[in-house]
């Protein structure tokens, strides 16, 4: 899924084109919640645990599956580098904007 406009809240100026999103924002909201709670909780899976008045083998579990879907998600935007750069290289798009969308992976 690609962001295609972006608008400000404020002043109404918005901004189209082809924007990545971060492999955090692709995770869905339960997941995000628990990456917060993670990291307000210094990454204590006791304290998080208490917070989320679960066990702790649950929290490891939740936390185990979440690191296997962030995985997934950095083999996907690899394949999407090397998607660009063979773009590049065949000459399908301009080596400025490849090397555009690769920073923003």
């Amino acid at each position: 899924m690609w962001v295609s406009k972006l608008t400000c809240g404020d002043c109404g100026q918005s901004y189209e084109g082809m924007f990545f999103t971060p492999r955090l924002f692709r995770l869905a909201r339960e997941d995000q919640h628990f990456v917060e709670l993670f990291v307000l909780s210094s990454g204590s899976l006791k304290k998080m645990a208490e917070l989320l008045g679960l066990s702790y083998p649950t929290v490891r579990n939740r936390l185990d599956s979440l690191i296997d879907r962030l995985q997934q998600e950095q083999q996907r935007d690899q394949a999407l580098k090397q998607q660009v750069l063979d773009d590049i290289e065949q000459g399908r798009i301009k080596p400025k904007e490849g090397m555009r969308m690769i920073d923003m992976l």
